[in-house]
């Protein structure tokens, strides 16, 4: 998915639906402590691997990679950073994701399609925008 998309969790909800285990995301823009915490959480509500190159530089940079493992097999948690550069660390960065634990992970957790709430998105589908959200050109 591209930079853009990654701010949304429907995009990485759809690509996990329909079969991706990994999702690439080339990306140019600073700002990144958010935007890397929401990479985390897309891999872990997906069960999918997450991986984000950034140009490096002041206030950007952070290429990083996650896994969607959050437990361990006797359910302790585990931090699921694979990589996370800083913002001025500039190179090629290399993750292994480790896909057979990926897939034996995927198998037995809750997250990813095993437990969506399809019934409660008919909310999510209306399409008015009500303040404080309301920006110029969408009255």
């Amino acid at each position: 998915m591209i930079c853009y998309d990654r701010e949304y969790p429907e995009s990485a909800r759809i690509l996990m639906l329909k079969g991706a285990e990994i999702i690439l995301v080339p990306n140019d823009c600073g700002s990144m402590k958010p935007r890397v915490q929401a990479l985390s959480t897309r891999a872990y509500e997906n069960m999918v691997g997450v991986a984000m190159a950034n140009p490096n530089g002041k206030n950007a940079g952070c290429s990083c990679t996650f896994s969607p493992i959050c437990w361990d097999k006797k359910g302790i948690c585990v931090d699921n950073t694979i990589l996370l550069a800083d913002e001025m660390s500039e190179g090629v960065f290399y993750a292994d994701f480790g896909m057979d634990a990926i897939r034996e992970y995927r198998s037995r957790e809750m997250m990813g399609n095993t437990f969506r709430k399809v019934d409660a998105y008919r909310e999510l589908m209306d399409k008015n925008i009500y303040d404080p959200f309301i920006r110029k050109g969408q009255e």
